[in-house]
C-alpha cells in the first residue's frame, strides 16, 4: 500500500503532537501558546523533513525545533503564568494542588533547567536522547539535570524570596 505524505504527515502528528504539547505548554506556560509552536515546529519539520536522517531520533529531532520556535515566543523578562489545567489531568484536590505547585515552580526557574526538568519526567526520555535533542553532550544533561533538581526544590520551599522571581541558573558567589 503506497502511502501518501498527507498521510505520512498525519501519522508524524499523531505519533509526535501530545509530547511536543506537553513539553512547549512546560516551556511556555500558556497552551495556546503552546498549540502556536507545535504548530509551527511541525510546518517547519515537515519542511525541512529530508534533514531527519533516522527515523529512530525523530522525537529528539522534532523537540529541538519546537524548542527554537518556543524560545522565539517567549519575552525574555516575562514570567511565566499557567492559568490553564494540564492536558490529560484527572487528580485528587490534594494531588492536583501539589501537581499545580510544581507546575508553578517550573515557571521559576531557568528555561534550560525547566526542558530538562520536562523531558526528564514529564516526557521519560532517556538522557542520551535528551542530549540528542538538547544539542549537549550527556554529561551536561546530567549536570543540568542537577542543578534543575535543586532550583525547583528553592522554587518549591516557603521562603518568600523563591517565589517573588526567577530562581537563578548557578548560586551567587560569597
Amino acid at each position: 500500500m503506497l502511502s501518501t505524505a498527507e498521510s505520512r504527515y498525519n501519522q508524524w502528528v499523531r505519533d509526535h503532537y501530545r509530547f511536543l504539547l506537553r513539553s512547549a505548554w512546560a516551556l511556555t506556560g500558556s497552551r495556546a501558546l503552546a498549540e502556536d509552536v507545535v504548530q509551527d515546529c511541525f510546518t517547519s519539520a515537515w519542511r525541512w523533513r529530508n534533514q531527519l536522517r533516522d527515523a529512530s531520533l525523530a522525537r529528539a529531532w522534532l523537540f529541538q525545533i519546537m524548542r527554537r520556535h518556543a524560545l522565539r515566543h517567549l519575552v525574555p523578562d516575562q514570567p511565566l503564568v499557567y492559568t490553564e489545567q494540564a492536558p490529560d489531568t484527572v487528580a485528587p484536590p490534594s494531588a492536583l494542588d501539589d501537581q499545580l505547585d510544581v507546575v508553578k515552580a517550573l515557571g521559576r526557574i531557568a528555561p534550560i533547567h525547566r526542558e530538562v526538568l520536562v523531558l526528564y519526567y514529564f516526557d521519560d526520555m532517556p538522557t542520551a536522547q535528551m542530549a540528542e535533542a538538547l544539542d549537549i553532550a550527556p554529561g551536561t544533561v546530567l549536570s543540568r539535570l542537577a542543578r534543575a533538581r535543586e532550583a525547583l526544590k528553592a522554587a518549591l520551599s516557603p521562603a518568600p524570596a523563591a517565589s517573588a522571581s526567577v530562581i537563578p541558573l548557578r548560586k551567587a558567589q560569597k
